[in-house]
């Protein structure tokens, strides 16, 4: 079946028509076209998905289609997103009418990279921690412009995603540097300090600044410039993978603490036995400082949990198509059979 299939993020958007052929708890998806663009260049995902149908039809390619479904990085209610780092209000019914489909879904953008799971190969993820593999529930989290987190409930036969804002739940410190911690970001956030203002790349710089104000240091001039100029997050981590900045390091490595323990949060209430995934942007940039130990030491620091952390498998997703999978994916099964 060919569908429309896109992953609306805060920093970009991307489109594809995907053919999608099922077979059992695995699919196969082939990419027809796909475009990537920055969403904030843009006035809503109406004037995006205009220009891609456009640059489609240049290529010579049949638009005609009839299910769509968009993973969007906020939460969705009755039909409709308020995208959590653009200022968009998505609604599927207006896309319908506004573009002649039949069906449209918006799904909140983990619960998309989720059903993209089903399409990966064992190539597609590195191993953080074998575990002990067992059927039953599993969850994904993702760090990138902001903290995403979904479930995957097991049915006995497949895995069935849903949507999380866990996200956006409390912060929680857990020794005196981590209190200091989080006094400088409610100065900064008086009204809520979530975990996604660390386990994310403002949660980088976040992090990054704090402990500029600990050791009262300023940033070096040379990185002070790139951060100025392009992505701060971005140059934070990569002057902490080229150990050019102490204090980058330092950041780099609290960070990939603090990712987790907020992923060993998420899965134990959903008691993930069937596996943990690590999603989103960033952790496939930062692959070897995931596999040092900082990673699961804070996944595994559960106290008299830890045990049951130790035995759950937990991989990073590698493959960047995979939010692009399962908007796909959906549309040619779940909103299908609708």
């Amino acid at each position: 079946m060919k569908v429309l299939a896109g992953d609306i993020g805060g920093t970009k958007t991307s489109l594809g028509i995907f053919e999608v052929k099922s077979d059992n708890n695995n699919c196969q998806v082939t990419a027809i076209f796909e475009q990537t663009l920055p969403s904030r260049n843009y006035g809503s995902l109406s004037e995006i998905i205009q220009q891609f149908l456009r640059e489609a039809e240049q290529q010579k390619l049949s638009c005609t289609l009839t299910h769509v479904c968009f993973g969007v990085a906020g939460p969705i209610r009755d039909n409709r997103c308020q995208v959590t780092n653009l200022p968009w209000l998505i609604d599927s019914r207006q896309l319908a009418a506004e573009f002649g489909w039949d069906k449209v879904a918006l799904l909140n953008d983990l619960e998309a990279n989720a059903w993209g799971i089903s399409a990966l190969g064992m190539d597609d993820f590195v191993v953080l921690n074998e575990g002990e593999a067992q059927l039953g529930n599993a969850s994904i989290i993702a760090a990138g412009t902001g903290l995403g987190e979904a479930g995957l409930f097991w049915d006995g036969r497949k895995f069935i995603p849903f949507a999380s804002e866990g996200g956006h739940s409390d912060f929680s410190p857990m020794n005196e540097k981590e209190y200091r911690l989080a006094d400088f970001l409610y100065k900064k956030y008086p009204q809520h300090v979530s975990w996604e203002r660390l386990v994310s790349g403002m949660g980088l710089e976040n992090i990054y600044q704090f402990l500029c104000h600990e050791s009262a240091v300023q940033p070096p001039q040379w990185l002070a410039e790139a951060m100025q100029e392009g992505d701060a997050a971005a140059e934070i981590s990569k002057a902490a993978m080229q150990a050019r900045d102490p204090v980058c390091e330092q950041a780099l490595d609290w960070f990939v603490y603090f990712f987790g323990v907020e992923a060993g949060n998420q899965a134990l209430k959903i008691m993930s036995y069937g596996g943990v995934f690590l999603g989103g942007g960033i952790a496939p940039k930062i692959i070897k400082k995931l596999q040092s130990g900082d990673f699961l030491r804070g996944f595994n620091g559960k106290g008299r949990m830890g045990d049951i952390l130790a035995a759950m498998p937990v991989k990073v997703i590698m493959n960047d198509k995979t939010a692009l999978y399962g908007p796909a994916i959906y549309a040619a099964g779940p909103l299908n059979q609708k």
